[in-house]
């Protein structure tokens, strides 16, 4: 149960950098993610944005922000985002 808290925890405190945008084979919450932030990206000109910011954009409670920093693993495994400590 620890190892889960503390990955949740940094998790938490990261940024999340999009590398390519692209959403095939990606589910809901995966296409949130990448168009949140290729949205960014082109209003913003923003590169990275913290995983918190996106929590509270997406408005996650309970099993969805389970479900939420899921996808964002799932994301970086398929090197479409990458995941950087603050």
């Amino acid at each position: 149960m620890r190892g889960s808290k503390e990955r949740t925890r940094k998790m938490m405190e990261s940024m999340a950098v999009l590398l390519r945008n692209t959403t095939w084979k990606c589910g809901k919450i995966e296409r949130m993610v990448v168009n949140y932030l290729s949205l960014q990206f082109q209003k913003c000109g923003r590169i990275a944005v913290p995983v918190r910011e996106m929590l509270q954009h997406f408005k996650f409670r309970g099993k969805q922000k389970s479900e939420f920093l899921d996808a964002i693993q799932r994301l970086e495994k398929r090197r479409i985002l990458k995941v950087r400590a603050l």
